[in-house]
């Protein structure tokens, strides 16, 4: 057999490294080709996802993925995901930071045991909260606004205790909810309509309403179809269930309550502020609570006083109330609107109106009152867990009137990113923010074509940056609750806020303010990632099965590996998922998670899956 000579043999490597390098450059270029969204070579991409882009999310989901990420890496014996078990059927309706056990062991001095009061580490639920017996998806808006399943919140206390005040009615298997209220028994168009003779609502002027002590929220259930979009808190206290009838509704609501703590809300943030007799003792603690109200709100809006002590010359009696002690308290609330520079607008009956002057700071400084103390204007958007101050907040010049009216501000650029105030947003920044969200807006209605079906009503978004998200899905038949982690590199709330959007503080290390099953669709933008190195990733999967309805959708979007992990956690969670590529193909290293709850629910000690 001849043998092959040296000189032959250094061709055939030399022409094999050749067709080597050729390949991997033809690859690269390739590669980059797809990458940048553009040509032929994205288009193949995309037919290869195409099955599933085509697919809606449903219960039975079977996407496959292109990327394996370090799958590969993980041994059998590790691959088993870890099955988390039902809770007890007693913690179908658990609020983990609102626990009345808990709560009852704290000062009941200004309303510091109703406040947030997390679990200890070890005091955890690392278990499911199970949906009560006979629950039902809740009805679509707009019937939901009157109609709410009784198996859903089975509750009948407030039909009883409010039933001459019209909130709340038991008829066969749903509550109704006639649109009543404390100070609006004829209905909450008419105590609308008298809002209006004053304040300007129609012409988009208010578009975000802070509604204190809310009660079941039929002011914000009725505000949505002049297009305001109010946010609604009250406390778990003996009125069960309030807030968990406003978001079976469909109306943004949390627990909260005024007490010693600053709300969870950014400086300026409101058009319009509310209390309908909601019981809070606005001349109490120097004016505190109306100069907090004064923080969140924005230079020009309004404050609205219904109730006791407004016209309590005519009603003292009927409220029961010493008229010596209800003239002081009106006195005191007008003191105080005196030194916010807030100048009344109207006195009707029981209702009084006060506006924030734009020009604050030209008006105190025409006042020779000593007593009047400003907060340091830096530490205004610090407050989470901050302690509530005496102080007034200063407003910076840029104000109100650089404001343009809903829907005009959804896309229009916010003053607080006009003015430099957000290190690091530029106009440009904020442009491109909103063109990448409605690429990914449109990637997801094709990944789920119920998105625009009024089927999800309830969103949240849990990494909501700069609101584009919520900007991108906007529609009459939905809202999202935009939350802004307390870790985020950048504090936007105050920007969704001027966007016209609602939105809330919040470490997702603790449980949120909210009831279990209260949102349709969940949407995490790369929140594991951040939350990385803070908290147990399985805590936080945990707390989003809590407040995710059954056969409700979450969408996750983060790096592939981080995903992978996160995949298989929720492997042990009844939920259904599929990993799915980035709409620009498969070479992109972020990847879309898309996952369904399971239907199931208590029955007795277990519980039952469907």
């Amino acid at each position: 057999m001849a043998k092959i000579s040296s000189a032959d043999g250094r061709t055939r490597s030399s022409l094999q490294i050749f067709i080597v390098v050729g390949l991997c450059c033809f690859f690269y270029i390739l590669g980059a080709w797809q990458r940048s969204g553009f040509g032929k070579g994205d288009s193949i991409a995309l037919q290869i996802t195409k099955s599933s882009e085509e697919c809606n999310v449903v219960p039975n989901l079977s996407f496959d993925t292109h990327h394996g990420g370090e799958l590969s890496k993980i041994d059998d014996a590790d691959s088993k995901p870890k099955v988390f078990k039902p809770c007890h059927a007693r913690y179908t309706d658990y609020t983990p930071c609102q626990d009345q056990r808990r709560a009852m062991t704290f000062p009941r001095e200004n309303m510091i045991y109703r406040e947030r009061h997390c679990p200890r580490e070890e005091k955890k639920l690392h278990c499911l909260i199970p949906a009560p017996k006979g629950y039902v998806t809740p009805f679509l808006w707009p019937k939901s606004r009157d109609y709410v399943p009784y198996a859903n919140a089975p509750y009948k206390s407030l039909t009883v205790e409010k039933a001459i005040q019209n909130w709340v009615q038991y008829e066969g298997n749903v509550f109704r909810f006639p649109g009543g209220g404390t100070q609006f028994p004829q209905g909450a168009e008419k105590y609308i309509d008298q809002l209006a003779s004053v304040i300007p609502i129609a012409n988009g002027t208010v578009r975000t309403l802070l509604d204190t002590g809310c009660g079941v929220a039929s002011l914000g259930a009725y505000l949505w179809s002049r297009n305001v979009i109010a946010m609604s808190f009250a406390p778990r206290d003996s009125h069960e269930a309030q807030v968990q009838f406003a978001l079976e509704r469909g109306v943004p609501a949390i627990i909260g309550v005024l007490g010693t703590i600053k709300v969870p809300y950014p400086s300026r943030a409101f058009d319009m502020a509310h209390c309908s007799r909601c019981l809070i003792p606005w001349g109490a603690n120097d004016g505190m609570y109306m100069m907090e109200v004064d923080r969140v709100l924005r230079p020009g809006g309004y404050w609205v006083l219904s109730g006791p002590p407004i016209n309590w010359e005519v009603n003292y009696k009927a409220w029961q109330r010493p008229k010596e002690e209800l003239e002081e308290e009106q006195r005191k609330i007008e003191e105080i609107a005196k030194q916010l520079c807030w100048e009344k607008r109207s006195q009707k009956a029981e209702i009084a109106i006060w506006q924030k002057t734009v020009d604050s700071e030209s008006c105190r400084s025409r006042q020779d009152d000593s007593s009047v103390k400003f907060c340091e204007s830096s530490h205004a958007d610090d407050v989470w867990y901050k302690k509530m101050e005496d102080c007034i907040t200063p407003s910076p010049k840029a104000s109100a009137g650089d404001l343009k009216p809903f829907p005009s501000r959804l896309y229009a650029i916010p003053p607080r990113i006009a003015s430099g105030s957000v290190p690091g947003v530029s106009s440009e920044t904020y442009q491109d923010d909103n063109k990448k969200w409605k690429k990914h807006v449109a990637a997801y209605k094709k990944i789920n074509r119920l998105l625009d079906s009024g089927r999800y009503r309830n969103i949240m978004d849990m990494n909501a940056g700069l609101g584009s998200f919520a900007a991108a899905i906007q529609s009459p038949k939905l809202w999202v609750m935009n939350v802004m982690p307390t870790i985020a590199g950048k504090n936007t709330l105050g920007v969704i806020y001027e966007r016209g959007l609602i939105g809330i503080y919040h470490d997702w290390c603790e449980a949120f303010s909210t009831y279990p099953r209260t949102y349709d669709l969940i949407h995490a933008n790369s929140l594991f990632s951040l939350y990385k190195d803070k908290c147990d990733a399985e805590d936080i999967l945990l707390e989003m099965d809590r407040i995710l309805r059954p056969e409700g959708a979450v969408i996750i979007r983060d790096e592939v590996d981080v995903l992978i992990k996160v995949k298989k956690l929720v492997g042990g969670m009844r939920w259904d998922t599929k990993l799915v590529d980035h709409e620009d193909g498969p070479l992109v290293p972020e990847k879309i998670l898309i996952a369904v709850k399971q239907y199931w629910v208590v029955d007795g000690n277990t519980t039952s899956t469907q």
